[in-house]
């Protein structure tokens, strides 16, 4: 059986179509798509889209998505950081339980965490301890913060049953009421100690007291 090969003034059309349906897909996809995207994004979570930036009196003191290190004794602490809170170097150990250098790490953080915070190194959050898989975990645990209340409450020289007060009112509950566990954002619980005021207001994060 024989067949009859396709006529070149059919082929010219099919090319064309071929030639044009590239950059069509390109303009479509890649950049009516994510302008869209974006404008809705923008005009429904605008802050969310922005990066979810905290801010105090006009200055941006960090995004409630990335975790930051905190060097005075009147702030909460967050998770310790594989990436040493670099968001260019964001990862985790990748160190199995079963690694020495794990096992160390893990009960020198014990014993320093027990030491600064006045508790028993049995009492410590786990969290405190282990870092999560990106190394900038935003939140630690309710357990985590409460354990810290009465160090940043010293440190203040404000009454424990305020800052716990505080702790409270930060928490933030499971996702879609189902997801995780409840979480304190510790910049922003850091955010709602400096506004109670204190007789100790820093230093604070990286490079000294928030601003």
């Amino acid at each position: 059986m024989n067949v009859s090969p396709v006529s070149s003034s059919y082929r010219e059309p099919l090319r064309w179509r071929a030639a044009l349906l590239l950059p069509l897909l390109v303009l479509g996809a890649a950049l009516l798509y994510s302008l869209l995207a974006t404008v809705v994004a923008g005009a429904l979570f605008p802050a969310q889209a922005n990066g979810s930036l905290l801010q105090r009196d006009g200055h941006v003191l960090g995004s409630a998505l990335v975790a930051q290190p905190f060097a005075a004794p009147g702030y909460f602490q967050p998770r310790p950081s594989a990436a040493k809170f670099d968001p260019m170097a964001a990862a985790g150990s990748n160190q199995a339980r079963s690694n020495p250098d794990l096992q160390k790490r893990i009960a020198d953080a014990r014993a320093s965490v027990a030491a600064r915070d006045a508790v028993a190194p049995a009492q410590v959050a786990d969290d405190l301890l282990t870092q999560s898989g990106s190394g900038m975990d935003p939140d630690i645990s309710l357990a985590a913060a409460q354990q810290q209340v009465a160090r940043v409450a010293k440190a203040r020289e404000l009454p424990v049953a305020t800052v716990a007060a505080l702790v409270a009112a930060q928490v933030q509950p499971r996702q879609f009421g189902v997801l995780g566990q409840p979480r304190v954002n510790v910049l922003g619980l850091n955010i709602a100690l400096d506004e109670v005021g204190t007789g100790d207001r820093g230093p604070g994060t990286r490079q000294g007291q928030m601003r």
